[in-house]
């Protein structure tokens, strides 16, 4: 309808004011009176300034030089105007470039191979130690305290632990060497596992543990998986009830850690360790204690089986190994 009322207004006022009064786009207009083309669009014509097929080639040649093999393309431009050569724009050998699909990256690029991933395994107390440094708020902003804390993976005991005010290795390798001599550790008998930061492996650390022959190894970058157990024990701290959200003084720091890292040794039953406290497994006594409680199950079930379901009760099992990354088991291939 509009259509037909807007070709009868064009003769009479124009195509201006009957687009106006008829509420048609003149662009719409002038479209549909112009015919339509088919087909695909016209090559579009060489400029005159187009290179040459030899141009192209020289700078092609120059590009692939072995002295400019590896350079940026600015690099090359500059270079040959250096030498009074002048063969294109930068723009120009980029595009060159993109059309032979050498445009990507042509410096060669420094390659790691990747980091191994550690996998240890202790059978028993003192053969694999962990150990970290976290981060403890002090009086007012930006102001912490750094909390290092070695940890047995086997019986989760805390060995040994500081509170300094800024990480040292010094002070890392002083802590690791009492804690040997301390526990006794003798030449590659102990794994000592920790992250990748500066403290970790620093000069005096490494200098000391090859001295004292321990086993040293670390985890991947950026793998905080690689360091469970220290990573656990942290969390247990700060997740504690009593943990304050920060402290006035290193010495507080210090008293709470004291009464903390007491109860997590001699009080704290680990789920992990069949429910004994982490110094019972580190030195031996998790054995008889399991023993009387069977015995005390045993004594219950005796009196009362239906309270059971007449199904003899277990004490929770001891720990027989612990694992830093264990073995991914092969999959079952099935016959035919």
């Amino acid at each position: 309808m509009i259509g037909e009322t807007f070709g009868a207004l064009v003769p009479m006022v124009g195509v201006s004011p009957a687009c106006e009064l008829t509420g048609v786009s003149r662009a719409t207009h002038y479209r549909k009176m112009k015919p339509p083309v088919y087909g695909p669009p016209k090559p579009r014509p060489t400029p005159p300034n187009a290179l040459s097929d030899a141009e192209r080639s020289r700078i092609l040649t120059e590009l692939r030089r072995p002295e400019h093999a590896d350079l940026a393309v600015a690099q090359v431009w500059a270079r040959l105007l250096d030498e009074d050569v002048y063969l294109a724009s930068q723009s120009t050998m980029y595009r060159l470039l993109r059309e032979h699909g050498e445009s990507g990256e042509r410096r060669r690029q420094a390659t790691h191979p990747a980091k191994t991933k550690p996998q240890l395994q202790a059978t028993g107390p003192n053969q694999c130690w962990s150990w970290d440094i976290t981060k403890l708020r002090g009086p007012q902003r930006g102001v912490y305290y750094d909390l290092y804390v070695i940890i047995d993976i086997f019986s989760r005991h805390v060995v040994a632990w500081t509170i300094a005010e800024a990480e040292d290795g010094k002070l890392a390798a002083d802590l690791i060497e009492a804690a040997l001599i301390e526990h006794g550790i003798q030449d590659g008998q102990l794994s000592l596992h920790a992250d990748r930061g500066g403290a970790m492996t620093s000069k005096p650390v490494s200098q000391l543990l090859i001295d004292l022959g321990v086993a040293r190894t670390h985890s991947r970058p950026h793998v905080s998986n690689d360091n469970p157990y220290s990573e656990s024990n942290f969390k247990t701290l700060k997740y504690c009830p009593a943990f304050p959200g920060h402290f006035g003084s290193i010495q507080d720091a210090r008293a709470f850690c004291t009464t903390f890292f007491a109860y997590y040794n001699h009080q704290h039953r680990h789920s992990a360790l069949g429910l004994h406290t982490p110094a019972s497994v580190h030195y031996g006594d998790a054995i008889q204690i399991r023993e009387r409680r069977q015995q005390t199950l045993d004594t219950a079930y005796a009196a009362d089986p239906d309270r059971f379901n007449n199904r003899p009760p277990t004490a929770p099992e001891l720990p027989t190994v612990a694992w830093i990354n264990p073995p991914t088991p092969e999959p079952l291939i099935q016959s035919a």
